[in-house]
């Protein structure tokens, strides 16, 4: 998530220049502003209205498949990836202009990767096998997209041979693989390969969920994530990787069967439970990481000390609650937006002790419902986007209205409902 650069300034002074005909980027301060100012009050919270027409319709008949990753760029264009390939499709009601011979006018998978403005405008778009300018293996499952300080793309994935991670060009030019595709591929059985965890590879990775960015350190922190259990931090040119941790800044260990998880266990995995699902360091350095499955957040420092941990909606099982997170544009970063793809829903959380405060959402596939909601980001301006997987196949804006009341019985983990526009 990038930032654009604003200049902050007293009360008055904004009123003034505002009447004056200066005041957006004093609107974009006193949003910025308005968050910190609320954030001890525990009664009020950022207020969002889903967008029930952004993006705009896609060219060429094209659909998009499960969206599995959103992120913002410096420019505020908002980037997605999504599953084209024609199993995630029902071949005869969906993508029949994609078949051979084509069954009719509509429809085909669109690319892979696609870049929109703030207006919902599809401004660029590209990737996939079909489209390789260099030499690279696009993962079988794609998974998660990064947008660096340079505007580079990042791209992991999830797929059973899916060990390495891709860098782009914003236009879509190779630069690097970080890993190798099929490195932990052992064999095969019964006609199938085999893949083996190893979290203390040194060369490659297991099925990468998503990648934050330190640009100061020049760092990628991979959530590595759906068969490896750690996080690891690499340089961003050479590919070595630095250091890596398990839970609670512990080495990994693949040898302990954690089983699925349950509300009653007596204490937290000691090991991540996976799959380890997002890793994202906020201004002041700390590094909060969504450990799905164990329905956990754990926060680092840098270097992997173990800082604290968060269980949020304890009593979810399956898939877990803590999809993926994103923080609120303030330089403060006063508030973490949490996906939670099993219950249908974002919540709202105040970083610095991290109280669900509320959260909206509910299950659903009309604007401003969720199936599966999977990937969130946040533009300069506060608005968040998000992404829905499996079926949901969606990307939506939520446009953000200000700091306001929380209504009456949706604090904390109790929902909103659909954030539909009130004019």
């Amino acid at each position: 998530m990038k930032r654009k650069q604003n200049l902050f300034v007293g009360a008055s002074l904004a009123a003034l220049l505002i009447a004056l005909g200066c005041g957006q980027a004093m609107v974009e301060e006193e949003a910025s502003e308005g968050m910190a100012a609320a954030a001890g009050d525990g009664t009020q919270a950022p207020m969002f209205e889903v967008d029930p027409v952004w993006p705009k319709n896609l060219p060429n008949h094209w659909l998009m498949g499960p969206t599995i990753g959103v992120d913002v760029d410096s420019q505020d264009h908002i980037w997605v990836v999504h599953r084209n390939t024609p199993d995630q499709f029902a071949a005869t009601t969906e993508i029949g202009l994609a078949q051979d011979p084509p069954l009719s006018e509509c429809c085909q998978p669109g690319d892979p990767v696609l870049e929109f403005d703030q207006e919902g405008n599809l401004v660029g778009s590209w990737g996939g096998p079909g489209t390789e300018t260099g030499d690279y293996v696009w993962p079988q499952s794609n998974h998660g997209i990064t947008i660096d300080h340079m505007d580079n793309v990042w791209i992991g994935g999830n797929g059973g041979a899916d060990s390495h991670v891709l860098k782009f060009t914003r236009d879509g030019t190779f630069v690097k693989s970080f890993g190798q595709f099929g490195a932990r591929q052992t064999g095969e059985r019964d006609g199938r390969p085999v893949f083996e965890r190893d979290s203390h590879d040194m060369e490659s990775f297991g099925r990468v969920a998503k990648i934050g960015i330190d640009p100061d350190a020049n760092e990628a922190y991979f959530a590595d994530g759906y068969y490896n259990k750690r996080i690891a931090v690499v340089d961003m040119d050479s590919g070595e990787i630095k250091r890596y941790w398990g839970a609670y800044g512990e080495p990994p260990d693949d040898s302990v069967d954690l089983g699925r998880y349950s509300p009653d266990e007596a204490e937290p995995a000691k090991q991540f439970r996976g799959p380890v699902h997002c890793s994202e360091i906020a201004n002041d350095g700390l590094v909060y990481v969504c450990d799905r499955a164990a329905d956990r957040i754990q926060v680092f420092q840098k270097d992997g000390t173990f800082v604290d941990e968060y269980i949020i909606a304890p009593a979810t099982r399956s898939q877990g609650s803590t999809w993926d997170l994103d923080f609120s544009p303030d330089p403060e970063q006063t508030y973490i937006y949490l996906a939670d793809g099993q219950n249908m829903k974002v919540y709202i959380i105040l970083r610095e002790t991290m109280e669900v405060l509320t959260a909206f959402g509910d299950g659903g596939r009309q604007p401003g419902m969720f199936f599966a909601v999977h990937s969130i980001a946040v533009d300069s301006d506060g608005n968040i986007y998000t992404t829905e997987t499996y079926e949901g196949s969606r990307v939506q804006k939520f446009v953000y209205k200000g700091m306001g009341p929380i209504p009456a019985g949706a604090e904390g983990l109790n929902s909103q409902g659909v954030l539909w526009p009130t004019q």
